[in-house]
């Protein structure tokens, strides 16, 4: 983002939004559990130090955390503040439910912060028109997550770059027009599976989709965005990284510019030479289906080539 402050380390290739206040992390599953200011702050901190562009600020549960609408609410108005007591960088609200951003952005500053991010518009989400409003309202950037389509009312996962491409047609629309955004403003996240386990085509999918955005001049001046560590789910963790590097690789190529990530990885681009991006790229291309065979079945030989990492 053109107004986004920067203290990207050399060599790294994309804006990073630091996710590591999000529950799925130890730390800040102990930080929420003690209601630890000091904790969030610290990785508040860490992130900074480490250049993250932008802090994500996820209060929700997970599969084995509970965590209660009102617990987050009531919050929001101690974490927010203190935050920004200890950065100046812009904070990234990410929640699908309405109320938890107005909370965020009511108590935010922006004049400290710079404006934050609103993580994000779907077609699956209840309230849109309340998102949209809030966006305009409170001059915020926006995530749009454009694996989901519109159909007949309802929302359903895409299977197509083309579903893809014109759910992000559909709303940069919407948001020139209900929330007076700019292209520079939207940040498209086309989607990014777990690759592997992706027996959908979806890692391929988001690459196709990359590339036809980056080809559409109406669409000229979006950011695009995957939640990194999503690639590496499910694998050893002696290889995570440079699984996401890999993607990185391949993703700056079709036109990634930003990642959801974790700045205490060291996230960069691979030599062509490089056994990952090797890999990863014969994977990716064996993920393919041949004519007369199946997405599954390709898939299954993706996974299968992924596994050559583990030895």
């Amino acid at each position: 983002m053109a107004d986004t402050p920067s203290g990207r380390p050399s060599g790294r290739p994309v804006m990073l939004i630091g996710e590591l206040i999000n529950n799925s992390f130890a730390r800040a599953r102990r930080a929420w559990a003690a209601r630890d200011i000091t904790g969030f702050q610290r990785l508040a901190k860490l992130q900074q130090d480490l250049g993250a562009e932008y802090l994500t600020v996820n209060l929700d549960g997970t599969q084995n955390l509970m965590v209660r609408p009102n617990e987050m609410i009531d919050f929001i108005p101690d974490l927010i503040p203190a935050l920004q007591e200890v950065t100046s960088l812009p904070l990234a609200f990410d929640n699908p439910w309405v109320d938890y951003h107005q909370r965020c952005l009511e108590v935010y500053d922006a004049l400290r912060g710079g404006p934050p991010i609103v993580n994000s518009v779907a077609a699956s989400r209840e309230r849109l028109e309340e998102m949209f409003q809030l966006i305009a309202q409170y001059d915020t950037r926006v995530i749009v997550m454009a694996s989901e389509k519109f159909v007949d009312g309802a929302s359903a996962q895409c299977f197509s770059p083309q579903d893809v491409h014109r759910t992000t047609r559909e709303f940069v629309e919407m948001l020139h027009e209900k929330s007076g955004r700019e292209n520079k403003h939207i940040i498209v996240d086309p989607g990014l599976a777990p690759v592997s386990a992706d027996t959908y085509g979806l890692v391929n999918m988001g690459v196709d989709a990359m590339r036809m955005i980056r080809a559409d001049s109406e669409l000229a001046g979006v950011h695009i965005s995957v939640g990194l560590t999503n690639f590496s789910f499910g694998v050893p963790k002696h290889i995570r990284e440079g699984l996401e590097n890999a993607y990185i690789t391949i993703g700056v190529e079709s036109g990634l510019d930003c990642v959801l990530g974790n700045p205490e990885k060291q996230l960069g681009l691979l030599d062509e030479s490089d056994r990952y991006l090797q890999i990863v790229r014969q994977a990716l291309q064996e993920g393919r289906p041949a004519d007369g065979e199946s997405q599954e079945e390709a898939g299954f030989r993706q996974s299968a080539r992924i596994m050559d990492l583990y030895r």
